[in-house]
């Protein structure tokens, strides 16, 4: 393929669909320009990994390779996080996210400045029409990690860019390039040629692996002639970040028909900071600068919440949805994540806790590539797992969209109906869709789960001393590797068979999970004293489960024999 380069990218790049802007503004941080050596010895690089897009998304995967010790190159054409002049946008990070990063090393700093939740409530006009409370389904309350946690997308990325500073501080780090544009790109035989344009000048790398994160108006579809499906919606929202001086909402509601707003939805969500995130369903023909206006969102929060409220503005902007999905999640050596991949509208929030899980998927597997303990198959299996995750979220995502704005005839009919079946009887609530709240995607179609597929949760256990542990930390004791949990009592047989499966595969380590009265054969091996392990891992009435580094379960299995072997085989694409 030759040099290729996209105008484009240049005039879209910031705005992101956010042309009209106002308020007070989110203060962000600013990080130098740094000159690469490329650029002062003018020889083209040499790295194993180029990640391009320095978001949620490519931040994520950057600080997963750095934990593992893996050396890369993460470039962003901005010199910030968020977007300026849009800069709060995501702001819902689900369970699996944030138990993502608990592995990272973040979790703490998010859990201090964002505001957890589990508990939703819906209205159509004044009528309460459905509520959840996530803590009481099984799928939540396992884990150590909340369901929700809402904090807006920035204050995220720059604690993975302080995190990725203190992994590079003791192993090979990842180099994070600011204001570095990628203009052009070559994808040749064993490898990719890329060129980037900076303050100081151009210069040129290569890469293994490229990841392309720079988000739904990347040049790399045009580059590659990636194929996408789905199309653009015509559902206007207007959105506005609000600091209440008085009376502020007490807890997160959602109005399918709010009296407040011509009879549209309003969604409404507490952020940190104390900010409120308010969306404004608009009329489809609406004028995005227009709704935007200060005056004109001050009169609709006057409507919401009274004449005499007092608020200040802290940003506002207008939103219209695409879905869409690309075809295919890699073509040659670039790896499309995030809104690269997919672009959904943010009804149960799952764009960018897709584009978070779509990144600890690939890390891991890259790292066991360019380590060379794993083939380059493993690889493949990226596609399989997260476009099935894709084109789900596409799929619900969807239907949500058309509960909220039908255009046909039998949509229209089937809403009214579920609205007035829901506001009498209980047993219609589960009809109307606001957002199916995102969860761990399972995967069905991947040769290197086929045991398994399912999310394992972050859930407690007692070490041989009675002190508390978590899997997560399981996991980064197997530093990358696969985690095989052998539950009970291990016949001497059977640890041989396991010292000798351990020590001829390199992926794999072996942890024993006792009950309080077992007593402990192998020299790693902790308590299972709730029994949540089992439960989390699904292995009630099997003797062990096949763990993989982003916390999925790969298989499980009653015998330590041959076909734990080749679980294993296949959870690394070996068989």
């Amino acid at each position: 393929m030759n040099p290729s380069s996209d105008s484009r990218y240049v005039d879209v790049a910031y705005t992101n669909g956010y042309e009209f802007t106002q308020g007070l503004g989110y203060s962000l941080p600013q990080y130098p320009f740094i000159a690469p050596a490329e650029l002062h010895d003018k020889r083209v690089g040499k790295h194993p990994v180029v990640i391009v897009g320095g978001g949620i998304t490519g931040l994520t995967l950057a600080c997963g390779l750095a934990k593992l010790g893996v050396p890369a190159v993460l470039l962003d054409e901005d010199n910030t996080v968020g977007v300026k002049g849009a800069s709060s946008r995501g702001i819902c990070y689900t369970q699996k996210s944030l138990e993502i990063f608990q592995r990272y090393g973040i979790f703490d700093r998010i859990a201090r400045k964002g505001v957890e939740w589990s508990v939703g409530r819906t209205f159509a006009g004044h009528d309460e029409v459905f509520s959840f409370d996530l803590k009481a389904q099984s799928s939540f309350n396992l884990s150590q990690q909340p369901a929700f946690i809402n904090i807006q997308q920035f204050y995220i990325e720059g604690y993975l860019v302080e995190r990725i500073a203190e992994l590079g501080r003791d192993r090979p780090g990842v180099e994070l390039r600011w204001s570095s544009r990628v203009t052009a790109f070559e994808q040749q035989g064993s490898s990719a040629l890329l060129t980037i344009q900076t303050p100081q000048g151009s210069y040129q790398i290569e890469a293994q692996h490229v990841i392309d994160a720079t988000g739904s108006h990347t040049p790399f579809h045009a580059w590659l002639g990636a194929e996408l499906e789905g199309k653009r919606g015509d559902d206007r929202w207007c959105i506005a970040d609000v600091k209440f001086k008085t009376t502020p909402p007490t807890e997160r509601h959602t109005w399918i028909e709010a009296p407040f707003n011509e009879n549209r939805a309003v969604w409404q969500h507490l952020m940190g900071d104390e900010v409120w995130r308010i969306d404004y369903q608009m009329a489809p023909n609406s004028d995005p600068a227009q709704v935007s206006r200060e005056d004109v969102v001050r009169e609709r929060l006057q409507r919401q919440f009274g004449h005499d409220v007092e608020c200040d503005i802290v940003w506002v902007g207008p939103y219209a949805y695409r879905s869409q999905c690309v075809r295919q999640m890699r073509i040659g050596r670039v790896f499309f994540m995030g809104d690269t991949a997919k672009v959904v509208s943010p009804f149960g929030a799952r764009g960018g806790n897709t584009g978070i899980a779509d990144a600890d998927n690939l890390a891991w597997k890259l790292a066991a590539v360019v380590r060379g303990r794993a083939p380059e198959s493993l690889l493949h299996t990226y596609h399989d797992e997260r476009l099935e995750a894709a084109q789900r979220n596409v799929q619900v995502t969807n239907r949500t969209a058309r509960f909220l704005r039908p255009t046909e005839p039998a949509a229209q009919l089937f809403r009214q109906a579920a609205l007035s079946l829901a506001k009498k009887h209980r047993f219609a609530r589960n009809m109307v869709n606001t957002g199916r709240m995102a969860e761990a995607n399972t995967y069905t179609r991947s040769p290197a789960c086929a045991g398994g597929g399912v999310s394992v949760q972050n859930v407690t256990f007692r070490w041989a001393n009675r002190q508390t542990g978590v899997l997560n930390t399981l996991l980064d004791w197997a530093e990358g590797c696969l985690l095989l949990l052998v539950f009970g009592p291990i016949r001497v047989a059977e640890l041989a068979r396991l010292r000798q499966l351990a020590s001829t595969t390199a992926m794999l380590r072996v942890v024993q999970v006792m009950d309080p009265a077992d007593k402990p054969q192998a020299l790693e091996h902790v308590i299972d004293d709730k029994g949540h392990v089992r439960r989390a891992c699904q292995a009630t009435d099997q003797r062990w489960a096949l763990v993989r580094p982003d916390a999925y379960l790969a298989a499980t299995g009653s015998g330590i024999d041959a076909a734990l072997v080749r679980q294993v085989s296949c959870a690394l694409t070996l068989a």
